[in-house]
């Protein structure tokens, strides 16, 4: 792909930008996937049923970790977090010496090598002190050094960079830049090999830089150019902060997650060994991607983790508060949030839970998972804690400190609000991964259509496709009448769940005709289609959870009989909420206002509508550019970057 740059932007058309995001996928389906077979109508139970469970030998070790661990999150104070604006460096300290840095890192590099399980569990656990220091954890051990080095690191490299990460060198992932976010192919960042071909000589400035302002170790991508015998493009490489020329310009202040060290990286002529990159050129977006596939499950994680505080805080809360002569939880209208939030709680764990189960037992390819995880359960804390505050009312938008103040037991709900609301963003926007998702969700029926979904094709191009992919909707369309959903002794030895469980195989294939209908009647068009795609992807989502509710809830009823009952009340409540969403969205495939809404837009954009501004003041008017322009050089600022230890 070629480009041209102008400053420090690279220049590319859209189709280019589109080549360089589908060069990164992992187009290659080598192990079976449950949610990929949801959205091509197939619903296979046996993938996630019986629901996968690590041996209890195994286990133990984690089950041990997270007792320490905990003790230890007791002695914290996460107030002190949200007043300071700053995680305290003796509990980083803490977390150091207890191996939290080295959670995953395989014991052979001085790690615990625990599960993707009983990692997510930590992250709940100390997410639920201060979601800062969950994002803290996360930002090191789900995408910092430790996971891209283990993943596709050379055995020097792991040797290396393992043990100091496992030790407590925290780290971080620098991808994003000042005007370069979703969009990687216009990424401004170099690094240019030096004459003998020793080193790389990287330059660029690197934005929201999570651990940015602490780390000691750094993966940073820039793009290599391209030359003889070489096909450069986007690379990863590991940096090492004390490196001369690497400036933290400053240190960002955010909405909620008062507590994190996100910051402004500056890299001018810094000098990176070639021994430090990993993998080959122009790799860096698939190992950033194929290390997203598990490392997303962090959030889903710390949304469980917050379903749960929530649910405490407002079982309490609605018993404690009388109105009218009752508890407040006593009338309907707030005993329908309670039930939201119980059902959708017992929800997230079980997505989550699910998902880890997958990704350690490794033999199913859970991207999609890991993604709907993501996505759905960073929806859903969001409605959980807005409804939390909702429950509490005036005391919901006060602060924990006023409320200590004077008097009245501190909690943070306004804090949850304010901190759940970066995981719609964290690591793929809500809309951008509805956009991968649908991708991944489509890949079989753009592989079949070929030329069909080309809008650069000619008819002719056109002509054959068709032929080639009517081969395959003849056998493939004729399945989708019927399946186990129509047969109501389906799934009978599930009881009451079984009517879900018919409920989602017959929603799956109706999910898989309806994408097909899209395909036929936008063919190429359909990927401009995002309002549509996005709803393909939420039924697709909701379904999914659906399934990792009824196979939790089982596993629960013959594992722990004193849970199971319960367990199967909250799954049968959870479904039929579930199944009234569906219900809308399916809806809201072809019967919505998705033309008018963007021939409306258009117009806003157009300043047809600037009339209906009028009245008002700006005072952000004047205070600086939407989006800072950069130049490469020397760095203009003080450095901000302070160590831990």
């Amino acid at each position: 792909m070629s480009t041209e740059t102008v400053g420090t932007k690279a220049n590319v058309s859209e189709k280019q930008a589109r080549e360089v995001a589908e060069a990164a996928r992992e187009s290659g389906w080598q192990r079976p996937s449950f949610a990929k077979e949801l959205y091509l109508g197939r619903f296979d139970w046996t993938l996630v049923h019986p629901h996968p469970r690590q041996d209890q030998a195994d286990a133990a070790p984690g089950e041990e970790f997270l007792a320490k661990l905990r003790a230890y999150c007791e002695s914290l104070d996460g107030s002190r977090i949200e007043r300071d604006a700053l995680v305290p460096d003796e509990y980083i300290k803490g977390f150091a010496d207890l191996g939290v840095f080295g959670m995953k890192i395989p014991q052979a590099y001085g790690g615990l090598g625990l599960s993707m399980l009983h990692y997510g569990k930590a992250l709940t656990l100390i997410g639920s002190v201060h979601p800062s220091m969950g994002a803290l954890v996360s930002a090191h051990m789900s995408i910092g050094v430790p996971e891209p080095v283990k993943m596709f690191g050379s055995d020097e490299q792991k040797q290396a960079y393992l043990p100091r990460c496992a030790a407590g060198a925290v780290t971080a992932f620098l991808l994003t830049e000042p005007d370069v976010g979703s969009d990687p192919a216009r990424m401004g960042s170099t690094a240019v090999p030096t004459e003998d071909g020793s080193a790389y000589l990287l330059d660029g400035v690197k934005l929201w830089t999570t651990n940015g302002v602490i780390a000691e170790i750094v993966v940073v991508m820039a793009t290599v150019p391209k030359r003889e015998g070489q096909r450069g493009g986007i690379t990863a490489f590991v940096v090492d902060m004390d490196t001369p020329g690497i400036t933290v310009e400053n240190r960002n202040a955010f909405m909620g997650l008062r507590g994190i060290e996100n910051g402004v990286t500056r890299f001018h002529q810094v000098r990176v060994p070639v021994e430090n990159r990993i993998g080959r050129e122009g790799d860096g977006l698939k190992i950033a991607l194929t290390t997203l596939n598990t490392g997303r499950l962090s959030i889903p994680a710390m949304c469980a983790g917050a379903g749960k505080w929530s649910l405490k805080i407002a079982r309490e809360w609605s018993n404690a508060r009388v109105q009218w002569g009752r508890p407040v939880g006593k009338h309907e209208a707030v005993a329908q949030k309670l039930a939201f939030i119980a059902a959708t709680t017992f929800g997230m764990e079980a997505v989550f839970e699910l998902s880890a189960e997958l990704a350690d037992a490794g033999s199913k390819d859970i991207r999609i998972e890991a993604a709907l995880a993501k996505l759905w359960s960073s929806e859903m804390a969001c409605r959980i804690a807005d409804e939390l505050v909702q429950i509490r009312g005036g005391r919901g938008y006060e602060t924990a400190e006023s409320m200590a103040a004077r008097g009245e037991r501190a909690v943070p709900a306004e804090q949850l609000v304010r901190d759940m609301r970066i995981n719609r963003i964290f690591e793929g926007s809500s809309e951008i991964m509805r956009l991968l998702i649908a991708r991944e969700a489509v890949d079989t029926h753009l592989t079949v259509a070929g030329d069909l979904a080309d809008a650069e094709a000619d008819l002719s191009s056109k002509a054959k496709a068709a032929v080639k992919a009517s081969g395959f909707y003849a056998t493939w369309l004729p399945k989708l009448a019927a399946g186990k959903g129509t047969v109501r002794s389906s799934f009978g030895e599930f009881g009451d769940l079984a009517k879900h469980l018919r409920y989602v195989e017959r929603s799956s294939r109706k999910l898989a005709r309806q994408t097909f209908y899209g395909m036929s009647r936008w063919q190429a068009k359909l990927e401009y289609k995002q309002a549509f795609l996005g709803r393909i992807v939420d039924i697709g989502a909701e379904l999914f959870a659906m399934a990792a509710v009824c196979s939790r809830a089982e596993m629960l009823r013959t594992t722990e009989p004193a849970q199971g009952a319960a367990a199967y009340e909250l799954a049968e409540i959870f479904c039929a909420q579930s199944r009234l969403r569906v219900e809308e969205l399916f809806n809201g495939l072809w019967h919505n206002t998705d033309d008018a809404d963007r021939a409306l837009a258009d117009r806003v954009l157009d300043g047809e509508f600037t009339w209906l501004e009028a009245g008002v003041i700006d005072a952000s008017e004047g205070t600086g550019p939407w989006i800072s322009s950069w130049e490469p050089g020397e760095s203009a600022h003080d450095d901000v970057h302070r160590k831990y230890r």
